[in-house]
């Protein structure tokens, strides 16, 4: 009776990208071989499908055992078992690490809990992502959010040594931990036209302007917990729509800088009361915690669809915030003084 047997011998590991990406979107080995059989491999290399077969299962094991590995990347680049260049180590951590943004929508501020875990069937289904690609994105989320939650000092910072991601996703990952750590609301169906990176920028400028570690790098948790004594301050922005005078003196500052470089110049100039109320009054609520929650669909319910500009589905968050954003506020600090366009 005789067997046959399938051996690889080498010193380098070799890391095939395109299986890499097959194994991590959750797909089995018999589905990858069926889809590399499709992408017209068989004919470019002249192998047989024992062949893609045996390749393709050797691959997975690889990957199934690094994977232990990537869940704490620095092991990776320390151990001795698999030789692998510095730029492959590189790029296995990366993509492991990288998410879909649909994905990413369906759980943004929600607890990283069981609870959400056991609804990632639902979720797999409407994103069309695999359920175990899904597993691997939300243990990816929670394995960094329970590493890093603890720390002190800035969170990108902490990511980037404790994970070795670049520098753009680390910085996605950091708002990922600041929605999960505050909770904040971002399924509601009046919020579907933003997108993650409109999230993940309004996450980088609350870190750097509303958490504690703003305003005392001694703190701990500093990026990660709001200041208190921050949002209980917005109530003072009460004065600039409470005060006629001052309320007029504000809009004709903010006109200023604005007028030229707008391309919805005359509706926020007719809505400009109502703009400012509305952001005041969210602004001034700001001392409960579910008001916090909320902060995003208070800012779309009370803020523009009140007025329907200037912040519609249109307008991209960054954008609105270098046009309108900055010369109101820079104005509201300090309505006294003249203000310039940014």
């Amino acid at each position: 009776m005789t067997s046959e047997l399938d051996i690889f011998v080498g010193n380098t590991t070799l890391i095939d990208e395109d299986v890499y990406r097959l194994w991590l979107d959750g797909y089995s080995v018999s589905d990858a071989v069926a889809l590399r059989v499709r992408s017209g491999i068989l004919e470019q290399t002249g192998a047989t499908a024992a062949v893609l077969q045996s390749d393709t299962m050797d691959h997975y094991r690889t990957f199934h055992m690094l994977e232990r590995l990537l869940h704490a990347p620095p092991k990776l680049l320390h151990q001795l078992i698999f030789q692998i260049p510095p730029s492959r180590q590189a790029l296995l951590i990366e993509r492991y690490y990288a998410f879909d943004e649909a994905f990413v929508r369906e759980v943004l501020g929600k607890k990283l809990s069981k609870g959400t875990k056991k609804d990632l069937d639902d979720i797999s289904t409407k994103t069309g992502i695999t359920l175990k690609s899904c597993r691997r994105q939300f243990d990816n989320f929670k394995r960094v959010f329970k590493v890093v939650e603890e720390m002190r000092g800035s969170l990108v910072d902490n990511i980037q040594q404790h994970f070795l991601l670049s520098d753009r996703l680390a910085r996605d990952y950091a708002a990922i931990v600041f929605f999960a750590n505050n909770r904040f609301e971002t399924g509601k169906k009046k919020l579907q036209y933003l997108s993650f990176g409109d999230f993940a920028f309004c996450a980088e400028l609350m870190i750097q302007n509303w958490t504690l570690g703003a305003v005392d790098s001694q703190v701990d948790d500093m990026d990660m917990d709001l200041d208190k004594e921050f949002l209980q301050d917005l109530k003072e922005l009460k004065v600039l729509v409470a005060d006629k005078d001052l309320l007029d003196l504000h809009k004709s500052l903010v006109c200023t800088a604005l007028r030229g470089k707008l391309g919805v110049f005359s509706e926020m100039e007719a809505n400009f009361k109502n703009l400012s109320r509305g952001l005041v009054n969210v602004a001034a609520k700001l001392t409960h915690n579910k008001d916090v929650r909320d902060l995003f669909v208070d800012l779309v319910e009370k803020v523009s669809c009140s007025v329907g500009c200037p912040l519609t589905p249109s307008w991209p968050v960054p954008g609105l915030y270098q046009c309108w954003m900055l010369p109101w506020t820079h104005s509201s600090w300090n309505p006294a003084a003249p203000t310039t366009g940014h």
